[in-house]
């Protein structure tokens, strides 16, 4: 089995560039509204280049997001021994507590219900997760138990980011932490 190589440290650094161009765009204006040129006059490099490394702003925007989904899955991944059936480990509240500085961004990627192209994402990385977790404990309903929490996960974050969930992140954390608890002590 081949490791694939590592990224070349100029381009590592063009993406970042990039991605906190993005990101500072995104601060003042949604991302509808923002325009290949005025990144990449931001980010400090040419058109072309950014074209060497996106396809296009929305995915460059899912790129510059992927922490959140990396954070989305330790916070709930954060307890340790027995888990508490009520109240979810503090990191998942500090992670919906995070969320705020970019909240129309996030809202942008990632559609009510957990759709949107962050929240397939969330959706394949948390599913990925939960299953290994489920795997390394001998569960046989690993597969189902792995898709529900991801989706139920997905689809909590997406509609309490749009508004449709009238919860504060300490209460939402609460509530979909129970979801997921019950969920893995269903079957």
């Amino acid at each position: 089995m081949t490791r694939p190589a590592p990224e070349d440290p100029r381009a590592a650094r063009t993406k970042e560039r990039l991605r906190e161009a993005l990101l500072a765009e995104c601060a003042e204006r949604p991302l509808a509204e923002v325009g290949v040129a005025a990144l990449v006059r931001r980010a400090g490099v040419g058109r072309a280049t950014f074209y060497v490394h996106y396809a296009d702003l929305e995915a460059l925007a899912v790129d510059a997001c992927a922490d959140v989904v990396r954070e989305a899955v330790e916070a709930l991944h954060s307890w340790q021994g027995r888990p508490d059936p009520v109240h979810a480990p503090p990191a998942l509240a500090e992670f919906f507590n995070s969320l705020t500085p970019h909240a129309e961004l996030y809202r942008a990627l990632l559609a009510p219900g957990g759709g949107g192209p962050l929240g397939l994402v969330l959706h394949r990385d948390l599913r990925a997760y939960s299953l290994r977790e489920r795997e390394r404990a001998g569960a046989a309903d690993a597969p189902l138990v792995a898709s529900a929490v991801a989706a139920t996960f997905a689809g909590v974050l997406a509609d309490w980011l749009h508004g449709l969930l009238d919860a504060d992140a300490s209460q939402v954390a609460d509530q979909v932490w129970q979801l997921l608890v019950a969920l893995h002590a269903s079957r």
